[in-house]
């Protein structure tokens, strides 16, 4: 019997397989089509280099629309794709060529931001293939020739004199510096063009050599978009050393290369313009007191960013990225927070800004200062009155009740204790009385000596019955009496009614309630209300609903009573 290799069998199975995929039909995803055609348009789908930023802008140049004299007119603007940032595009009107020109006569791409297309090689690019009207082509890019500008290590350069770096945050198009001074140093306006730009300690530098003839001279900066109509106000330097600057788009800043940082895991940054003496951030979702119980994490430092002061905090390498989802809070530790600031996965870096009542996320390439208010504080309602009665078992010398959340309804701290008591179903009560509209409280217990403890959450839409242990509290129900109201009715009435009115309706709404249940005793017969009290007052009326009535007598629900309803008036049996 023959035998066949196994690796013979193998490749006999995939044969088929491989016979049914051919070059061809591989299509990567950067090569699918990223935007609609449109009649009358030439379109180019552009397949950018890596580096190239979401924020960048480019330009199609080329004879046909007199080359760098595009840049800048969005017909020649590349958009990027709103699914990728691979792909850019950038529809072309033939009837806006110079005339007599085509793509056929030659284009490249620009980056304001990375210069010109350059090949692998670093040699210049011209394409010159075309869609045709209302088609599309795939133009590829490799490179832009900032990627051969950066050096490798910065300690390979050789500088001509000291070195001005800047971090440029200007959002100038193009960059220029002028001097004036001990000399006109850099030449006439607007001077020179940064040297080259290098990455020192994660920082992005341009950076412009000042040349060792220049050394020992006082001179005035003026940094300006190349003589563009846009410039800075002057900085004073001394060429004896090198200087670091940050550019924003209203000053020039000395840079500290110091403040750095190196943060843990992602961070929160806050523009903490809330007017509190403390800040605090606390999380909770996924995993409560995540960083801490409440108040939370102190902040972990503070950073400028953009010539922003940022309290940031540090949320840790080992919570990112880990699946967890978590509503952040700040806070001052003494009753004042914002919820939810943002609620998100530990998956990136946030900025917000933060007023006295509200925080909004920002951008911090965007961002000026200010620009967030607070809302306005609501108009206070007047609220409804509730009781808090707490039965106090503690055994502290003093008994207070701290609130905070909505609002500190027993004002700062330790908040307030209470002389009113009152009994109800044989339990004494103290009792604390307050406004509201549906606001939420926290309660502490505390003897405003060193002891206390996280009591309850409230909403103050009805009355609360606590009892007070010493290391915990329980809401229950108050202990309820019943009690008869016998009535022996003369009235002569077609109908009988009782109102009652007073610390509450005990018989509902006008009319009130018709007795339906009677009682012979002692050969009277009575009509019989059964109520629940704890020494309420009420005040009854007798009626017919019928506009006949009377005021009967005002009784404390904490006995039975039997009373004579006469035609025109009541009296106690």
């Amino acid at each position: 019997m023959k035998k066949l290799n196994i690796f013979t069998v193998l490749f006999l199975m995939l044969l088929p397989m491989l016979a049914g995929c051919s070059k061809d039909e591989i299509i990567f995803d950067s090569e699918l089509p990223r935007f609609e055609l449109r009649p009358g348009y030439e379109l180019l789908e552009v397949i950018v280099p890596q580096g190239t930023l979401a924020t960048d802008k480019i330009y199609i140049i080329g004879e046909f629309n007199g080359g760098m004299d595009a840049v800048g007119d969005p017909r020649w603007q590349l958009e990027k794709a709103s699914d990728t940032d691979v792909k850019w595009g950038v529809y072309l009107n033939p009837d806006d060529f110079v005339k007599g020109k085509t793509l056929a006569d030659g284009y490249t791409f620009y980056s304001v931001e990375q210069g010109e297309e350059r090949s692998l090689d670093n040699k210049p690019v011209v394409h010159t293939e075309a869609p045709g009207l209302g088609n599309r082509i795939n133009v590829l890019v490799y490179r832009w020739a900032d990627y051969f500008n950066k050096p490798q290590n910065p300690d390979e350069i050789v500088h001509d004199g000291y070195v001005i770096y800047v971090v440029d945050n200007s959002g100038y198009e193009e960059l220029a510096m002028y001097a004036y001074g001990d000399a006109e140093a850099f030449g006439a306006w607007p001077g020179i063009t940064p040297t080259g730009k290098v990455e020192i300690d994660g920082v992005n530098y341009k950076y412009f050599d000042t040349g060792a003839a220049n050394e020992g001279k006082n001179l005035n900066l003026i940094f300006n978009n190349n003589n563009n109509g846009s410039q800075l106000p002057d900085y004073n330097v001394t060429l004896n050393q090198d200087f670091y600057l940050e550019l924003t788009p209203e000053s020039v800043n000395e840079f500290d290369p110091s403040s750095v940082v190196t943060h843990d895991g992602y961070t929160v940054f806050v523009v903490n313009n809330s007017g509190w003496d403390e800040l605090y951030l606390y999380m909770w979702g996924t995993v409560n007191d995540l960083n801490g119980a409440w108040p939370g994490m102190a902040p972990t430092g503070t950073q400028v960013i953009k010539g922003v002061t940022y309290t940031y905090f540090d949320l840790g390498a080992a919570n990112c990225n880990a699946g967890l989802e978590e509503h952040v809070i700040l806070n001052n530790g003494n009753g004042k927070q914002v919820d939810d600031v943002v609620v998100f996965n530990l998956d990136r870096d946030v900025y917000v800004e933060l007023s006295s009542n509200r925080a909004v996320e920002i951008d911090p390439e965007t961002y000026t200062p200010g620009t967030v208010d607070p809302e306005p504080e609501p108009e206070p309602q007047p609220g409804e009155e509730y009781k808090i009665y707490v039965q106090n078992l503690t055994g502290w010398s003093d008994f207070y009740i701290y609130a905070y959340g909505d609002k500190e309804i027993f004002g700062g701290w330790p908040g307030m204790s209470s002389t009113e008591t009152k009994e109800i179903g044989g339990v004494t009560y103290l009792v604390f009385t307050v406004e509201g509209n549906g606001e939420t409280e926290n309660l502490i217990f505390n003897d405003n000596n060193g002891t206390q403890y996280d009591a309850m959450t409230i909403t103050l839409d009805k009355d609360y019955y606590i009892v007070a242990n010493p290391d915990g509290a329980v809401a229950v129900e108050p202990s309820s009496n019943q009690y008869k109201i016998y009535i022996e009715d003369k009235t002569g009435w077609s109908d009988f009614y009782v109102y009652a009115w007073g610390d509450k309706e005990i018989f509902g709404g006008w009319p009130g309630t018709r007795p339906e249940v009677t009682e012979t005793i002692d050969g009277v017969t009575y009509k019989v209300l059964t109520v629940e009290g704890d020494g309420e007052t009420e005040n009854l009326i007798f009626n017919n609903n019928n506009d006949t009535q009377y005021d009967a007598m005002t009784i404390t629900l904490d006995k039975d009573y039997t009373i004579v309803a006469n035609p025109a008036g009541a009296e106690l049996k």
